[in-house]
């Protein structure tokens, strides 16, 4: 969990800044939404059943192929069927000891699954075999990040940029490290990269705002929430980041709908429940 160091504004505007950007900041670092969204190469429509038999029949046909087990591994995984998902990732290890790939997709679901320990071992020989595979790298620097070890997470994401990656995660969650440390600069910056691999993509926005507001920039960080919920309407932390803007400009009837909002999409949203209650009554 991270915290703002800047907080001076906020206390000007008469809000408690510990529970609301701390609450803000740990949503803005769980913004992975477990495997699904990170398996390489996997699209939505890849979990489906019609999928997944089609990949069961490659199977049938060359029981050998440790690619086909890899790509339904990850068909499986897509569907949330994890159980699945790491016996096709065994069984294209098993077939090719060295396919660096289904390390690090096995390493995910392992993660999902909250197996740490065999996460990060997987991420690890993953990274023995080859030791230029981004994906690996940004995979256990997300481990050592949720874990605390952000000096260990830090190094694995410049690793990643280092070797060129594409991936929009390698940059979103090195801003989310320096945001952390008060190098509020630094986390605009990739996020801003972030958004420029990934534009349609709703937390690097979110994660930008927050910088943004943290430098007193509301101008700036409003726009960035606003094109977070235009992305993603189900975005709960849009909502309650555009409601704190909203409550420090004054504005608290539309604070109080945003807060609403939020507080509907994630009952359990702290910063959205407290929004909420402090502008409550205003509609």
């Amino acid at each position: 969990m991270t915290i703002f160091r800047n907080r001076s504004s906020v206390l000007r505007a008469g809000i408690a800044p510990a529970a609301i950007l701390a609450t803000a900041l740990l949503a803005g670092c769980q913004t992975a939404t477990g495997p699904l969204g990170e398996v390489a190469g996997i699209e939505a429509a890849q979990g489906s059943q019609e999928n997944i038999s089609s990949l069961s029949a490659v199977i049938q046909r060359n029981p050998n192929d440790y690619e086909a087990y890899n790509v339904r591994g990850t068909a499986y995984g897509r569907g949330g069927r994890y159980q699945e998902a790491i016996a096709d990732f065994d069984r294209a290890i098993e077939l090719n000891p060295r396919f660096y790939q289904a390390y690090a997709n096995r390493a995910l679901i392992h993660r999902f699954l909250g197996d740490q320990q065999a996460a990060l071992a997987d991420y690890n020989r993953a990274i023995e075999i080859n030791a230029r595979y981004d994906v690996a790298y940004i995979g256990r620097g997300n481990l050592y990040r949720l874990a605390g070890r952000t000096n260990d997470a830090f190094q694995d994401f410049e690793r990643a940029i280092q070797l060129d990656t594409t991936d929009a995660r390698a940059y979103h969650n090195r801003g989310l490290l320096y945001q952390g440390r008060g190098q509020h600069d630094y986390a605009i910056e990739d996020f801003a990269r972030a958004i420029s691999l990934a534009p349609g993509t709703a937390p690097p926005y979110n994660a930008r705002g927050l910088s943004y507001l943290a430098r007193d920039d509301e101008d700036n960080a409003l726009s960035d929430f606003n094109t977070a919920i235009q992305l993603d309407r189900t975005n709960a932390e849009g909502w309650a980041y555009q409601g704190l803007v909203l409550e420090r400009r004054g504005d608290r009837e539309r604070a109080s709908r945003s807060f609403s909002e939020a507080l509907r999409l994630d009952p359990e949203f702290e910063a959205a429940r407290n929004g909420l209650a402090r502008t409550r009554g205003t509609s």
